[in-house]
């Protein structure tokens, strides 16, 4: 007889962040990765304010959008959210994800985005405890656990937060809504298959997908969601 636990059912989705992107042919790199299988494209939107970094805006968002039918994965790291919740969904967004620590108003900064029709994501940086994202729960179709501390591309892995993601997978169950799991932060192919075990169904991968330029992205893509699976 077989005693070992069976492996999630959950469908697990690649989620390329363009931070790691050659920015001078974006438009290309966004179909490559298409091409190559990824499920989304991820977009680390910094302000230099609430995070120490600046990146793009909705303007590069609206360029890209007729490039791509993949969903586009808008993760805001600034503050205030609330002005420019409009311009994002305008530029071409499915899914905007807010900071919970971004503002005082988590509740209606989300209700705001579902006002426009797309799905709402709340994101918790590693020092903020899953409790943060119980009282929000029904207002959100994405949680986004960071692995690392925002700001910046290519660093460390942080392995406390594996039980985090254990810990929201089991708000998530609790709560009876079909909400998705994502991890951004330090993500490959070496602990993708810990963090879906963990619970979590939606992996961002910078590096891990566009390392060794746009030959490797299929391979790239292909070794994060094996070892996801296995």
């Amino acid at each position: 007889m077989n005693l070992e636990p069976s492996r999630p059912t959950r469908r697990v989705r690649i989620a390329p962040s363009i931070l790691s992107a050659d920015f001078a042919r974006l438009a290309e790199e966004v179909q490559a990765i298409e091409a190559a299988g990824a499920d989304y494209v991820h977009f680390d939107v910094m302000d230099g304010h609430f995070v120490p970094n600046i990146t793009i805006g909705p303007g590069v968002i609206k360029a890209l959008r007729k490039h791509t039918r993949l969903p586009f994965d808008v993760h805001l790291m600034i503050a205030p959210v609330d002005p420019f919740v409009s311009a994002f969904v305008d530029a071409g967004a499915d899914i905007l994800t807010v900071h919970s620590e971004a503002g005082p108003h988590l509740h209606r900064t989300l209700q705001l985005v579902r006002s426009h029709k797309i799905k709402a994501g709340v994101s918790l940086n590693p020092a903020t405890s899953a409790d943060a994202i119980a009282a929000v729960i029904a207002e959100v179709d994405l949680v986004l656990v960071m692995s690392v501390n925002p700001g910046f591309g290519g660093q460390q892995f942080i392995e406390s937060q594996i039980e985090k993601v254990k810990t929201i997978r089991g708000l998530i169950d609790a709560s009876g809504r079909s909400v998705d799991l994502e991890v951004d932060g330090g993500v490959t192919a070496e602990n993708a298959g810990r963090l879906i075990a963990a619970g979590a169904d939606v992996l961002v991968a910078g590096t891990a997908t566009f390392n060794g330029g746009r030959g490797q992205y299929a391979a790239n893509i292909g070794r994060l969601r094996a070892a996801a699976l296995a």
